[in-house]
């Protein structure tokens, strides 16, 4: 019988390479019944997952499972998903008046969810540019990018962060425009699992991390894997490609200086109370 692990993640090109060896079984060739969950919601949602045990891994943004996890959940990052940063665009409504970014300090800013990285990186960004991140954020929960297309449509906020090629169709039909982008200061994504599913499953965690380092290993390499991305993921081929250039898949686990630097920064925000010891987050 094979053993069914679940996995969430979000919606994204990232993780093509996961949807890939579920489809081709190569999972289910090491007897693992990998159950991937769609989560639109993003990191907040998927933080929450882990604890209620609704989930036992995620690909998760490296920023709020730290939080997360300071915060108590039971949880430890098994290895580094993607190595380099990931380039949030700053977004607002079509219509709206903004055209620079130093206009929107002070402003309200769609988050998907406390935790999330949409809000985490409203801190990252605001303190980038020298504002007082006390008084110059404002937040409205929006839960997804639906929402947020109706909350910069509706007024009900004015500016919205979100990876930028996710985003890229939204800024070419003119629903959203982008005054910039803010990438995150560290490599991007994790592979997170619970406590529980470690202690009870290393075996097969191992077994997991190998089926897809080998495909990531391999994934740029796949021939006309830029259009097979275009194609599902409703994006433009040059955008694909370009997004290609700038991302890299890691196989190996997150390097305690690079913990050490978020977790800096996220206390330098008052986002976290205290600074931990790397084996409190890492496996």
């Amino acid at each position: 019988m094979k053993k069914r692990v679940t996995i969430a993640g979000v919606p994204e090109h990232f993780n093509l390479p996961w949807h890939m060896a579920i489809d081709e079984g190569a999972f289910a060739e090491r007897g693992i019944d990998l159950i991937w969950t769609d989560v639109p919601e993003g990191t907040g949602r998927m933080s929450q997952m882990l604890k209620d045990h609704e989930t036992d891994l995620a690909i998760i943004l490296t920023e709020g499972i730290v939080k997360s996890i300071s915060e108590g959940n039971p949880v430890k990052v098994v290895q580094e998903y993607i190595a380099t940063p990931l380039l949030w665009g700053i977004h607002v409504g079509f219509k709206s008046a903004f055209t620079h970014i130093e206009e929107l300090k002070g402003t309200k800013t769609a988050i998907s969810r406390f935790g999330s990285g949409s809000h985490l990186m409203a801190y990252v960004h605001a303190q980038a540019r020298g504002w007082d991140t006390e008084t110059a954020l404002r937040f409205e929960v929006i839960n997804n990018l639906d929402g947020a297309v109706d909350a910069l449509t509706m007024h009900q906020a004015d500016y919205f962060m979100w990876e930028h090629f996710t985003t890229k169709p939204l800024v070419d039909s003119q629903v959203f425009r982008r005054l910039g982008d803010c990438p995150t200061p560290w490599p991007c994504f994790v592979i997170a699992a619970t406590d529980h599913f470690i202690d009870e499953h290393r075996d097969v965690l191992q077994h997991i991390l190998e089926v897809i380092n080998g495909y990531t290993t391999e994934f740029k390499s796949i021939p006309s894997i830029d259009r097979s991305l275009a194609n599902g993921y409703g994006q433009q081929l040059e955008d694909i490609q370009d997004w290609l250039s700038k991302t890299r898949w890691s196989q190996r686990q997150l390097d305690s200086d690079t913990l050490m630097t978020v977790q800096r920064t996220l206390q330098s925000l008052g986002l976290i109370h205290s600074i931990t010891e790397k084996e409190g987050f890492l496996l």
